[in-house]
């Protein structure tokens, strides 16, 4: 049936009444008997409109630059339309990463074909310094710069949050950052550069509202840098996107995903511009994932990637369900990339723009994150803004409370995860899983000024109620 059948097309009304009786002459038409169900099997399904989906994105993120073009190579090959650069050092590497250098970026594209894939880099310490790289990795390959798909990973509360540390003050930084990236704007490419990235609150123990109102106070962080250099804000809007975190947890990853869409059309319209489109990239949950029982984890991201999906993300990646144990290997990244192929080949989930639209719970939930997410906004507005509040400490002790309040859900039995405390079957098996024989760095030290960082603490991690020992900020050792 095409679109416009069903836009122009109309159904007469009908009263309850009117349709019993219709259901009554059918059944006399068929002398009493209960009439055959239609078949559906030869039936296509056509899609109700044209709809590319989400992007499938693969992380790139082995300590060997050489492995990773490999790695890479198999990818795009295998169906992947997206690459995510992760660099040692990063938040988001969980002690792995590519070395943060521009001769390994080089390398780990080699033979890759930027002009048809999405390409984006991870917050990390060097991001800034990443944006040169690309630029002129793309001058050297002679590849248009405005005819890619791009999206740079500029957030320097995320990698405060999770370092530690930034590289110089936060009023150098909201004096230089406009400035620096006045010519990239300039340069007319269609890319995200600044990102407000929530996954390290999520993976540090973030209730959805406080993910959310960290995402929401780091975007309009990037707006007043650009409005006290007095430069327009409808030049930067376009420009800036969000990166979050979804889990097992479907109905709730999903009302998170259109929550940040409602708050952050609500925060351009507060100040004056026109909303432009919120990108999403999406990753599934750390914190989430079991070293015990690995397997379990396959089940787990097929959830988050439906939730993700569903909730409307631009592009989505998958972390391996071995990533607790080690560096995964060829096999875990296949199964990671095909949990997306299948939902996206297969379901037709893409086809319909909302999928959940007309669900009267999922509405009230999402509104109900939105008032959530709205009023911790307030809180570190209140508190100077996302940097100053992160300086001092403040939004790390209430995302520690609320790690500490799951903590103790799962010790009281409220949460359970299934191969860890609740159904577990035999011993630990994380020893037997097979990942890559690679050294586990250590986060950058260096800085000028300095916060106390959020671990990231997978649920599994939960520590006992009489130790008082803070779970560590590393994720399980590698197999021997």
């Amino acid at each position: 049936m095409e679109a416009a059948s069903i836009s122009t097309g109309s159904f007469p009304p009908i009263s309850r009444s009117q349709w019993l009786e219709a259901v009554r002459r059918r059944g006399q038409a068929h002398h009493g008997e209960a009439p055959a169900p239609r078949s559906y099997a030869d039936l296509q399904f056509e899609q109700l409109r044209q709809h590319a989906g989400w992007t499938i994105v693969q992380r790139i993120d082995d300590t060997d630059a050489k492995r990773a073009n490999a790695q890479a190579q198999e990818d795009i090959a295998a169906g992947a339309t997206g690459l995510a650069i992760v660099f040692a050092g990063a938040p988001n590497a969980f002690g792995y990463g590519l070395p943060a250098r521009p001769e390994a970026l080089a390398a780990a594209l080699h033979n890759i074909p930027l002009n048809r894939i999405y390409l984006r880099i991870d917050v990390h310490p060097s991001s800034r310094a990443s944006v040169d790289w690309i630029i002129e990795l793309m001058r050297r390959k002679k590849v248009d710069p405005s005819r890619l798909s791009l999206s740079f990973g500029i957030d320097p509360a995320a990698v405060f949050a999770g370092v530690g540390n930034l590289r110089m003050s936060i009023q150098a930084l909201h004096a230089s950052m406009p400035q620096s990236l006045a010519h990239f704007f300039a340069m007319g490419i269609p890319a995200v550069l600044l990102e407000a990235d929530g996954r390290v609150m999520h993976n540090a123990g973030a209730t959805e509202a406080q993910e959310l109102a960290v995402m929401l106070a780091g975007a309009v962080s990037h707006l007043r840098m650009f409005q006290e250099a007095r430069q327009p804000l409808i030049y930067a809007t376009p420009h800036i996107g969000f990166a979050l975190c979804v889990d097992q947890d479907q109905i709730l990853s999903i009302a998170k995903v259109r929550a940040l869409r409602r708050l952050w059309t609500r925060a351009q319209e507060a100040c004056g511009i026109a909303p432009a489109p919120t990108k999403i990239h999406v990753e599934t949950s750390y914190r989430m994932l079991t070293a015990r029982d690995v397997e379990t984890n396959i089940m787990r991201n097929t959830l988050a990637v439906f939730a993700a999906a569903a909730g409307g993300a631009d592009t989505i990646s998958v972390l391996p369900h071995t990533l607790a144990v080690g560096l995964p290997e060829r096999k875990a990244r296949r199964l990671a990339r095909n949990a997306q192929l299948v939902l996206s080949h297969e379901t037709h989930l893409s086809s319909f723009a909302d999928p959940t639209a007309g669900s009267e719970d999922l509405d009230i939930l999402t509104a109900s994150l939105c008032t959530g997410a709205w009023e911790e906004f307030r809180q570190i507005e209140s508190e100077g803004g996302l940097l100053a509040s992160l300086a001092a400490g403040l939004l790390q002790r209430r995302v520690v409370e609320a790690r500490e309040s799951r903590f103790e859900k799962l010790r009281r039995g409220e949460l359970g995860i299934v191969g860890s405390n609740l159904h577990v079957g035999g011993d630990d098996r994380s020893a037997e899983t097979e990942v890559l024989k690679t050294e586990r760095g250590d986060l950058p030290r260096d800085g000028v000024v300095f916060c106390e960082p959020l671990p990231l603490v997978r649920l599994e991690e939960i520590p006992a109620a009489e130790d008082g020992v803070a779970p560590s900020d590393q994720p399980a050792s590698d197999a021997d």
